[in-house]
């Protein structure tokens, strides 16, 4: 079975080498690519203040972390529930560096030496979005994922976000997320389909749309010196039809 973790934290700054540290871990597993419930979700005591701008943004004052556990105490448990998963995480380099300073202060090997692989969801949604907003925000109103209880970054939340985001990344559907005991067909099942029962209508473009789309031929045709591949093909399609 393949077993993912949905992994985000948040720390009390931005840099892991000059003292900052991670105060909240939130992990959810999704096994065959379906949430199981088998979720992760701790807070810690950092032993120090969050900076001004990272607490605008998580909210977890030290007030209230001051009575939680200490990282170094929960440790061994995290690497146990992170073992052999494949971890799927937005901007990767950034809570992979946090976690593997964690791991180097207690005296135990960094995240790559236990885990399976590291997907960077940041690094996919440049690739299929190129010169788009990629952030977790951004993806989810693009695939219309509910953000609307969100108002403080959160490392469970982000990661239940992010595993819809993913879902939806990686396979175009809608929503997550099927129950793990549901009777939904597996993944990778052939379900035939008599596509001879549809009906499928033809929207036609519009007067301005067709505007537009000329438009941007002729740039094409002015970049191309007139090797426009897409007249090459309007041409051939016109000659057979007459």
């Amino acid at each position: 079975m393949s077993r993912q973790i949905v992994l985000d934290t948040e720390t009390t700054g931005l840099s892991a080498e000059n003292g900052d540290r991670v105060i909240e871990l939130g992990c959810v597993e999704l096994l065959n690519r379906k949430l199981t419930g088998n979720d992760l979700h701790i807070y810690f005591n950092p032993e120090r203040e969050s900076h001004e701008e990272a607490l605008k943004v998580h909210g977890l004052t030290t007030d209230f972390l001051r009575d939680k556990p200490k990282f170094a105490t929960l440790a061994n448990d995290v690497v146990e529930y992170l073992r052999n998963a494949e971890l799927i995480i937005h901007n990767a380099a950034f809570d992979v560096g946090f976690l593997n300073k964690e791991f180097e202060l207690v005296g135990l090997p960094p995240l790559r030496s236990f885990v399976g692989e590291v997907t960077d969801t940041l690094a996919m949604a440049k690739a299929v979005y190129p010169g788009k907003r990629n952030s977790l925000d951004a993806l989810c109103d693009r695939f219309g994922v509910d953000r609307s209880n969100r108002t403080f970054h959160g490392a469970k939340l982000d990661a239940q976000l992010l595993a819809d985001v993913y879902i939806n990344l990686t396979r175009g559907q809608d929503a997550l997320l099927i129950d793990a005991t549901t009777d939904e067909p597996a993944i990778g099942t052939v379900i035939a389909v008599d596509l001879r029962s549809f009906v499928l209508p033809v929207l036609r473009a519009a007067d301005h749309e067709l505007a537009i789309h000329e438009e941007l031929l002729l740039q094409l045709d002015k970049s191309s010196k007139g090797r426009t591949l897409f007249r090459q093909i309007e041409v051939h399609a016109q000659n057979a039809v007459a």
